[in-house]
């Protein structure tokens, strides 16, 4: 499957891209194809740790049950946990509120050789407080005081403090990729329904789930802008159908390990020629033992 077609491109519209490509590929292919390159990645995991150049920070956005939780627990299950750090992004803190927006997610970021994933990111800060503006007093940026105070300009600086953000963390070896799971209403609806129906789910049920989606539409709408706005050639937004979440799983997947096999200069670290120079011996003395 060419996955370039998932690519956020100039003059995005989400109404373009699909929910469900359950037609083009079948479950069963996808779950098979996703054992193969979770052992892929897995084996690349473990070179990229050891050479220690770069990092990889993976962005999931999507509205809620859009699959990122289990997306993330069924991809990186072969990861060595030394390798990987997940980061879900709540409500900010007291204490996160005293530092600019982007600062809880900078220090969040993955070390050299680490893979770090963000469930929820720092566009949460151009999602949700655009269909909440209020909670952007929560900032206390100066001259905002009210909602009215918020400048027609503000939005654009931000997705260009945004795009600068990534582009330097691209310069200094951090492989940004970004994904939005893009789920229909009808399958939101499916899935909050069971989380009612199934007793070992119903804990992640909130009423607050419902109030979020009767804003549908407006989500959708700056979900549209945000990436029309921050969708560029270095760090490109994959718009992945996730109605299906096997195929939701391997889509990306399968967009990570390819952009990850583009890096050729990736390799374990030599042994040092005085080690090398003793192998003999050290084996020798481990075999006297």
């Amino acid at each position: 499957m060419n996955t370039t077609i998932f690519k956020a491109k100039k003059n995005f519209s989400l109404a373009t891209h699909p929910t469900d490509i359950s037609d083009i590929i079948t479950e069963e292919e996808a779950k098979s194809q996703l054992k193969k390159i979770r052992k892929e990645l897995s084996a690349l995991q473990d070179k990229m740790y050891a050479h220690n150049r770069y990092s990889v920070l993976i962005c999931l956005q999507g509205i809620d049950t859009a699959g990122k939780d289990s997306l993330i627990r069924e991809i990186f299950e072969k990861f060595n946990v030394r390798g990987i750090d997940v980061q879900s992004f709540k409500t900010p803190t007291t204490k996160e509120l005293k530092h600019d927006y982007l600062w809880r997610h900078s220090i969040a970021l993955p070390e050299k050789g680490k893979f770090g994933i963000y469930n929820r990111t720092h566009y949460e800060n151009v999602l949700v407080t655009r269909v909440h503006p209020s909670y952007l007093l929560n900032e206390n940026i100066p001259g905002i005081e009210r909602v009215e105070d918020i400048p027609k300009d503000f939005w654009k600086m931000r997705y260009q403090q945004i795009n600068n953000f990534e582009e330097q963390l691209q310069q200094n070896g951090t492989i940004v990729l970004k994904f939005f799971l893009n789920l229909s209403k009808a399958e939101q609806k499916s899935r909050l329904l069971r989380r009612l129906e199934k007793e070992d789910h119903q804990w992640k049920f909130s009423p607050d789930d419902l109030k979020e989606r009767a804003l549908w539409d407006k989500y959708m709408e700056y979900y549209e802008e945000a990436i029309q706005h921050t969708s560029k050639s270095k760090n490109p937004w994959h718009i992945i159908p996730s109605d299906n979440k096997t195929i939701s799983r391997y889509l990306v997947a399968k967009i990570i390990l390819e952009r990850l096999k583009k890096l050729k200069d990736i390799q374990y670290p030599s042994m040092s020629k005085e080690i090398e120079n003793d192998l003999k011996h050290y084996k020798k003395m481990l075999n006297e033992e």
